[in-house]
């Protein structure tokens, strides 16, 4: 029998890569050695659906895997996104289980909406010969903490729905929680089948050559690529009140690839400055010992690299309000708002503050959540330049309760990835956010600020490959001296007649604030037409002001110039959305 492969010392991979490789070949090798066929699905096997609604893809990405994990218990798995339903046909199901994430204002992400609306309404359906769980991602930093999948399961409830495990809820670091749910979905589901057998882990191909063993490592959220940052350039003029930059990234011999539409995941590093100040005030001195998961490192690097120590989570803020009676006296629900004004700006720093040398590292460190990749829309076509992913970042600078502050991952870009020697990435692909397939299909883009980013990469795509398709694009920001995005390149696209139409909002070079939606109602005309002529109709940037906007001005366009009603008009923009010809990437 051949020896497990493993991966030696000298190999060009970090401790807990090479740790993570040693167990996957250990796992596969296992896996392998299993009769064959263990996990081939059996006949009549037991339908089970599963729905998800993922803006980013990671609900999706979790879809996929319980589908597999389910195909592998004799289940036989049908797994579509909410806003198909009807082909779900819930209303005959017997079993499924909905995965969500919440988008803006304890929303529905993009590709649940419809299925939202349809179950919420009076006309919805009983439900009462469904059994169903539901698990959502969130982010506790916000108040309607996994919002969307709360509303989603309190309706199948009321709607005769009965629940096979209580409702899961995720938070940013989302893997080692879903996990633990999912087992105990299938403590209450079982196997699908009699016949079925036992989960197999899949292997990968590997190739023995002269007794070497090659393997490509397929490098992911949790196993990133150091990445090369080749270029930070800013892209404002003297004036402006912004800070946007342009980075390319080299990628290398990763095999990492990406299409336009897809993000870049971006494992940032926080400020070593505010890292040093911490472990000052708890009485520290940063050469402590500390396990994480695969490897032992320094208090300091932990604090630099490891934990989120920007957005003070729940359980320490009760932690140190066992030593502060003023911050004691806001932890009451009636004084809810207050403490979220309190908090605005604070980070982990001013916590420990409160109660200096109090809170010792090894309670700390366990209170602290896991520091999150930050997904940025890539605005670069991988056609245009290829081996290189480029980003369009606003760096956050401010200045709050006495001291500066900035962005974790926009000012690493920015002011310390050089000289942390890499930038560790991977590539979050797009569900649902790309240009058309037919590359004659016009387009309308609507990207205000940095939400330029992907529709730059579209533009490049579509000029690469010859694409005949017209292309209008909505640009604002503020100045147009100090703020206008990629100028000479956008410019140039224009006069060629490339770009088709070129719309610009500039909100600060005149009295009356213009905006990209002002600019749609002011061509709602030559907008109607486009779409009636199947123009895809894309936006990008903030959700909670823009997109809103931009949704409205859509609405206002269909109702004024189509001639429809409110009704008809929500109708048509319903289409666009079910047809995917009506996209969002925002954030």
């Amino acid at each position: 029998m051949n020896p497990v492969p493993h991966i030696p010392e000298s190999a060009p991979f970090s401790l807990e890569q090479r740790a993570w490789l040693n167990g996957f070949l250990a796992g596969m090798f296992s896996a392998a050695a299993q009769p064959a066929g263990a996990s081939t699905p059996v006949m009549n096997a037991e339908p089970l659906l599963i729905l998800f609604g993922s803006q980013t893809g990671s609900a999706e990405g979790l879809a996929k895997k319980l589908a597999k994990e389910s195909s592998a218990r004799g289940y036989a798995p049908k797994i579509l996104a909410l806003n198909d339903y009807e082909q779900a046909s819930l209303t005959v199901a017997s079993k499924a289980v909905i995965i969500s994430s919440t988008w803006g204002d304890g929303d529905a992400p993009d590709n649940a909406i419809n299925f939202w609306n349809w179950l919420k309404a009076d006309s919805a359906p009983r439900l009462e010969n469904l059994n169903y769980a539901v698990l959502g991602l969130g982010d506790k930093n916000y108040s309607d903490f996994c919002g969307a999948s709360k509303k989603m399961d309190a309706r199948l409830e009321a709607l005769g729905a009965k629940r096979l495990v209580p409702r899961g809820e995720c938070d940013v670091d989302y893997e080692a929680t879903a996990k633990a749910w999912t087992e105990s979905l299938w403590a209450k589901l079982g196997n699908g089948s009699a016949a079925a057998g036992t989960p197999t882990l899949a292997a990968a191909p590997i190739e023995n050559t002269n007794g070497a063993t090659k393997l490509a490592l397929a490098f992911s959220k949790n196993h990133p690529f150091p990445a090369k940052l080749l270029t930070n350039l800013p892209l404002n003029r003297a004036g402006s009140g912004k800070e946007v930059r342009h980075f390319e990234i080299l990628l290398g011999n990763s095999r990492l690839s990406y299409e336009v539409g897809d993000a870049l995941g971006v494992i940032p590093e926080n400020c070593p400055d505010l890292a040093a100040k911490i472990i000052s005030v708890i009485g520290a001195t940063g050469d402590e010992p500390v396990a994480l998961e695969h490897s032992v490192t320094s208090l300091r690097l932990a604090l630099e690299q490891h934990f989120d120590i920007a957005k003070p989570p729940q359980e320490l803020i009760a932690a140190v309000a066992k030593h502060a009676p003023d911050l004691a006296a806001l932890l009451v629900v009636d004084k809810a708002d207050d403490l979220k004004k309190w908090l605005y700006g604070r980070d982990l720093l001013d916590m420990l503050q409160l109660a200096p040398g109090k809170i010792p590292f090894t309670e700390l460190l366990p209170l602290l959540r896991k520091l999150a990749p930050r997904l940025y829309s890539i605005s670069s076509s991988p056609k245009a330049h290829p081996g290189e992913v480029h980003l369009t970042v606003g760096a956050v600078r401010y200045e709050a309760h006495g001291r500066k502050r900035g962005g974790v991952a926009s000012t690493f870009l920015a002011d310390r990835a050089e000289k942390s020697g890499s930038v560790k990435v991977f590539v979050q692909t797009s569900h649902g956010f790309r240009p058309p397939t037919n590359g004659d299909t016009p387009m309308i883009m609507v990207g205000p600020g940095t939400g330029i980013a992907p529709f730059r990469a579209f533009l490049e795509e579509r000029a690469a490959v010859g694409a005949k398709g017209k292309n209008w694009l909505f640009f604002g920001d503020q100045k147009r001296s100090a703020d206008f995005l990629y100028e000479e390149q956008l410019t140039a696209w224009q006069k060629t007649g490339f770009l088709t139409r070129l719309d610009l909002a500039f909100s600060r070079d005149q009295v009356e604030k213009i905006y990209v939606q002002t600019r749609m109602l002011e061509n709602a005309a030559e907008l109607w037409s486009w779409l009636e002529a199947g123009a895809h109709f894309y936006v990008c940037g903030d959700a909670s002001r823009m997109a809103k906007d931009v949704d409205a001005a859509l609405h206002t366009v269909v109702e004024k110039v189509g001639g429809k009603s409110a009704d008809e008009a929500k109708a048509y923009v319903a289409k666009l959305k079910s047809d995917k010809r009506y996209q969002r990437d925002v954030y």
